[in-house]
């Protein structure tokens, strides 16, 4: 038996023929849903044909006469970030922005341990104190109503520009700049927080000439679409293609103290570099202490200033690491005392360190494949975070006790919520029977979508580097995936420093095959002689092999 639950992907009615296109990867464009040659074409380049017209996001031509008159009369513009990489690559990209249109403008990043997330009464009360009067919010404030309010009476203009899931009602801000609008014109709506501000920024430019701008621009793109793990289809896209090739190449002076570091070569970037590497070094900051470290080396162009901030960084990481690993045993206990075989998995705690709560349930979901919620406990309200499977939507779920919340948003995979410490019993059963009603009876495995089944001898260099036209790959556009059976195991053998991985040589129609199963040591007992194998293919550069070999994802014996 499998250790996950498969599923071969359907094929076309009729086979999917594409000039110049071998037939593998027409089948592999087919299962990301393009069936044209046309869209084919302009998906493999991932070229300028996937820009959208910023102006089809909602309020957009109001947000732009907004900052207009702001920079032409000098007022002063504050934007106003979340901690998270997301939302410090978005900061970072309207301060420098709006800064080279001749605006006087400053951040405002809150912290998280003193202030929590999104618009603050106080900082807008501080930022009025400074002279502010135009507030522009980048990765949050959609549901920001308090606050809003608050601010109009203060005599400032909130512009909000996020991309997280509106509710039933907006916020009473002047302009509210949100592809995921009900009211949206845009057909594309999964931009990033970082990616609706360079909307922003794209409408303000039109017309213009200020191609180096873009393309600093496009670098923070980049770094905060892969790392907020935006759906890499459509404009995301071709930003990524374009941002990654720009960061092969950057002069940004933190970027490069931060790469230099972490031992990362900036010549062979890729989404799975930014995601595991650089990206949680820029969250590190938010998540322990003051993002304004991810901030300033972004910003920076004082060498000295950005090796410290990275050396800083780099420290942080570390810490962030062993605090998550804590946590995460802590929380995985909790788990399996209570049973970790019900619908919904919760645990709680007073001393959970807010900054990785979102980290661990996301790994305890994956282990367990199940929603997750982590509450940390105070005297009179809790914070939530949480992380579900495909299955379960949690912004739905928590919709259906909202009246319970004090505060909540997100997404369907991933949410955070406040609420008082006497209503969490009551919340806790609503989301246990809501995960009982969307998940009784379904297969809770995770599962892998399996492009096509072929044999090993499909592949060879070639079809290799033309699979290859289909990166960068991410969210939605992830590395295709293979189905080989009665695959012959020639050798075995674990490895790595707690033995997690499988090395194995294969054979297949007298071709032989390098494979690595990472984190599959667990199951080496369950290989045959003979098995059926999930994979994709890579490139081993280990050691400066280059070789292709097979990244096993699951297997089940032949039979």
């Amino acid at each position: 038996m499998s250790h996950t639950h498969w599923k071969l992907l359907p094929e076309a009615e009729k086979p999917l023929a594409i000039k110049g296109v071998d037939p593998l990867v027409a089948r592999l464009l087919y299962n990301r849903g393009i069936t044209s040659s046309a869209e084919a074409d302009s998906f493999l380049k991932a070229d300028e044909r996937l820009s959208i017209d910023p102006f089809l996001l909602p309020d957009m031509h109001a947000a732009v006469n907004r900052v207009f008159k702001a920079l032409f009369s000098g007022e002063k513009i504050a934007i106003y970030g979340d901690f998270d990489a997301d939302g410090i690559t978005a900061t970072a990209l309207l301060v420098q922005g709006l800064t080279a249109l001749g605006g006087d403008v400053v951040p405002y990043i809150p912290h998280r341990q003193y202030e929590g997330y999104g618009l603050k009464v106080a900082a807008l009360e501080k930022l009025r104190n400074q002279g502010v009067t135009l507030v522009i919010t980048v990765d949050t404030g959609i549901t920001a109503f308090t606050e809003c309010e608050k601010a109009h009476k203060m005599g400032i203009d909130i512009l909000i520009t996020d991309h997280h899931v509106p509710l039933e009602k907006l916020p009473a801000a002047k302009i509210i700049v949100d592809p995921k609008r009900t009211d949206s014109q845009c057909p594309f709506i999964d931009f990033a927080g970082v990616g609706v501000a360079f909307k922003l920024l794209q409408a303000m430019l039109a017309g213009s000439t200020k191609e180096e701008l873009v393309k600093s621009s496009l670098e923070l793109v980049t770094l905060g679409t892969i790392t907020d793990m935006s759906p890499l289809v459509s404009e995301n896209r071709h930003w990524v293609r374009t941002g990654l090739k720009l960061l092969s190449k950057t002069t940004r002076t933190g970027l490069l103290e931060l790469m230099s570091c972490a031992n990362i070569d900036k010549s062979k970037l890729s989404t799975e570099t930014i995601s595991y590497q650089i990206g949680p070094r820029l969250n590190s900051a938010g998540r322990l202490d003051d993002a304004g470290t991810s901030y300033q080396l972004l910003v920076t162009q004082d060498r000295n200033q950005a090796r410290m901030l990275a050396m800083n960084l780099e420290e942080k990481n570390k810490e962030r690491q062993r605090i998550v690993a804590e946590t995460y045993d802590r929380a995985r206990r909790q788990i399996l005392e209570d049973g970790a075989d019900r619908y919904i998995l919760m645990a709680a705690d007073a001393d959970y360190p807010a900054g990785v709560m979102g980290l661990v349930a996301g790994k305890l979901t994956e282990e367990f494949y199940r929603p997750v919620i982590l509450f940390k406990i105070g005297t009179d309200t809790c914070r939530g975070s949480a992380r579900s499977i495909q299955e379960f939507d949690l912004m739905e779920a928590l919709k259906s006790c909202h009246h319970l919340l004090t505060r909540y948003g997100g997404h369907a995979r991933a949410a955070g919520f406040n609420i008082h410490t006497r209503d969490l019993p009551q919340m806790q059963e609503r989301m246990k029977r809501e995960a009982e009603e969307k998940l009784k009876g379904l297969d809770l495995r995770p599962h892998i979508d399996i492009d096509v089944e072929v044999p090993l001898s499909a592949f060879s260099k070639g079809v290799y580097e033309e699979i290859r036209q289909l990166e960068p790959y991410g969210m939605s556009n992830p590395a295709p995936v293979f189905l080989s059976r009665k695959v012959e195991v020639v050798e075995q053998k674990l490895v790595g420093n707690q033995n997690d991985h499988i090395k194995l040589k294969l054979k297949h129609d007298n071709v032989t095959w390098d494979t690595m199963g990472f984190r599959l040591g667990n199951y080496i007992g369950d290989l045959g002689r003979h098995i059926d194998i999930v994979y994709s293919v890579e490139v081993d550069n280990f050691n400066g092999k280059g070789q292709l070999r097979l990244n096993l994802l699951d297997f089940a014996r032949s039979y």
